[in-house]
């Protein structure tokens, strides 16, 4: 086990279920300093672990290791942090509770402060779903948030991502072995199903016009191969009701429900550390104009698209090219006073 566990005890949900024994499974990059000012949190994203952030931490990179503390908070429901496919019954599979960002920054922050110690926080950062959890420590923990950089996210999920995410659990719950979760062997079919789904959306319609899949780093060698081997080897792994939950934590995103405040542009009004909010030019359910939307509502924002073809997964690692611009983006901001 490459990550270690931080037991939470009986959690009380934003919704007031009760989530019994919770865990919340974390991994650390780099050394805390003395007086514990070199904190990143850097939270995970739909369907990913610690492990699939690590292409934006290195030696010579904005989070480097050498000079930060990175802490990479699994997201409740991701398989290895509390998820109905880990937790004991009564509230394993189906009866999961329903979590939202606010749960998972609340038990994030109870891991940052109770772990470690730490106050103050010199940056949170993250991509997709850890790009709506970056906003929520904004939002919750604006004294301890020095800055932050989303990329490829938002403050509160639209209604055309609702409707998307619609299709998603339509395609992985018509499988019949899903038996409304109380499965013993994964719905494989709609696992398959999901990633096709997913497929249209992940990436721009350039990407596909100019097969950018065939190319390096990617290499496939048909539409097919593509499919098969990226999109349903990306699902095929997860466990179908980890993947619901996070689902439902995502439809369900919206800053504007943090306690305090009343609806979404007053809590982005409330955001008033140095802020670059990075949408990707292509993102098909993130983008650049709701972004553009949330950073006139924010005091201390500046909106930076991601050029070029890769749609929402820009921010996902995979590209070289935009793997620099999200970089450099982390290096000028984390040089900022704030």
């Amino acid at each position: 086990m490459d990550y270690d566990v931080f037991d939470l005890g009986d959690v009380r949900l934003q919704n007031g279920a009760t989530l019994p024994d919770a865990k919340l499974a974390y991994k650390t990059y780099g050394e805390l300093n003395a007086d514990k000012s070199n904190a990143i949190v850097y939270p995970t994203w739909y369907s990913g672990q610690h492990d699939d952030n690590e292409w934006l931490i290195g030696e010579g990179m904005a989070l480097d290791p050498a000079t930060y503390f990175i802490i990479i908070p699994n997201m409740l429901g991701n398989g290895l942090s509390s998820s109905p496919g880990n937790t004991p019954p009564p509230h394993d599979r189906a009866r999961f509770p329903h979590v939202t960002m606010y749960d998972n920054v609340q038990v994030q922050h109870r891991l940052v402060t109770e772990q470690f110690g730490i106050e103050r926080l010199e940056l949170v950062t993250g991509w997709s779903m850890g790009g709506g959890q970056t906003y929520q420590w904004a939002v919750s923990h604006p004294d301890m948030v020095r800055r932050i950089l989303p990329f490829c996210g938002a403050a509160t999920t639209s209604l055309h991502n609702i409707v998307f995410l619609e299709g998603v659990k339509a395609a992985l719950t018509a499988d019949a072995a899903w038996n409304n979760g109380w499965y013993h062997e994964q719905p494989g079919i709609g696992l398959r199903a999901m990633a096709r789904v997913y497929a249209g959306w992940g990436f721009s319609q350039q990407f596909y016009r100019e097969r950018v899949y065939e190319r390096e780093p990617l290499g496939h060698g048909s539409l097919e191969d593509f499919l098969v081997g990226f999109w349903e080897g990306l699902f095929i792994k997860r466990d179908a009701n980890n993947l619901l939950a996070m689902l439902w934590t995502w439809q369900n995103a919206d800053i504007g429900r943090t306690p305090g405040f009343d609806g979404v542009e007053e809590a982005l009004a409330a955001i008033r550390m140095p802020a670059i909010v990075m949408p990707a030019q292509q993102d098909l359910y993130f983008p650049p104009e709701d972004n553009e939307w949330e950073v006139s509502h924010m005091p201390n924002a500046e909106l930076r698209v991601i050029p070029g073809a890769w749609g929402h997964f820009a921010g996902g690692g995979l590209n070289p090219v935009d793997t620099k611009f999200i970089d450099d983006a982390l290096k000028e901001l984390l040089a900022k006073d704030a």
